[in-house]
């Protein structure tokens, strides 16, 4: 896959939910908040040290397609990313979050992973559901080789390939001459241990002006 097409495809305005799957939110059980608090706290702690990005690019995290406009660049661990296949360390996030500034990076959280076969409950287990939602990006049409160009919106049209593209089955996008992938990455939750409302703490960094969302 062209993960630069895909990377691209993600870069624009908000993410129709055609190509998001969602996990629902569930009642809340006795415990959840404290967890998902201690969790943040964890988080907290252990990506201080990353405000300074260079000391994430010294100790091997990658930017994640720099040259490609993003609202939040995933500074991404392999090893890291290796182990949340296998458990969940919150100590240990799979991608650190930045915002670009005119000097560099500007820390805003961090992002874990989990395999995409994980059912709610494994999910739950690495972080409450009743008060995250795990995301995964899915109904993905990869354009034909040479019209990466495809991914992109044109004016106010909306693109036909990439993760905000019109194309959403396998059918439309055979027909096109793409490759089709019913899901892209794997499970994911972003986490914002700075904030004060949980909603934020636990929100997404795709879109709006704050930067900063609960949900989808």
């Amino acid at each position: 896959m062209d993960m630069s097409s895909t990377a691209t495809s993600m870069s624009g305005d908000e993410m129709p939910m055609s190509h998001m799957t969602m996990t629902k939110r569930v009642p809340a059980r006795a415990g959840d908040a404290a967890r998902a608090a201690a969790i943040a706290d964890t988080v907290g702690r252990a990506i201080q040290k990353y405000r300074d990005y260079h000391v994430a690019l010294d100790e091997g995290f990658t930017i994640f397609l720099p040259q490609v406009p993003q609202k939040v660049y995933h500074f991404t661990s392999k090893l890291n990313g290796l182990s949340s296949v296998f458990s969940f360390d919150p100590s240990r996030p799979t991608s650190l979050l930045y915002r670009k500034t005119a000097g560099g990076y500007e820390l805003v959280g961090a992002m874990f992973t989990a395999p995409k076969r994980f059912t709610p409950e494994q999910l739950n287990e690495r972080v409450p559901l009743s008060v995250a939602e795990w995301h995964m990006h899915t109904n993905f049409c990869l354009a034909p080789r040479g019209q990466g160009q495809a991914a992109l919106p044109v004016g106010n049209a909306a693109p036909r390939f990439g993760l905000r593209g019109t194309i959403t089955t396998e059918a439309e996008c055979s027909a096109a001459g793409g490759r089709f992938f019913p899901s892209v990455f794997g499970w994911m939750v972003h986490v914002s241990p700075w904030e004060k409302d949980p909603a934020l703490v636990w929100g997404t960094h795709e879109d709006g002006a704050a930067g900063v969302r609960a949900g989808h």
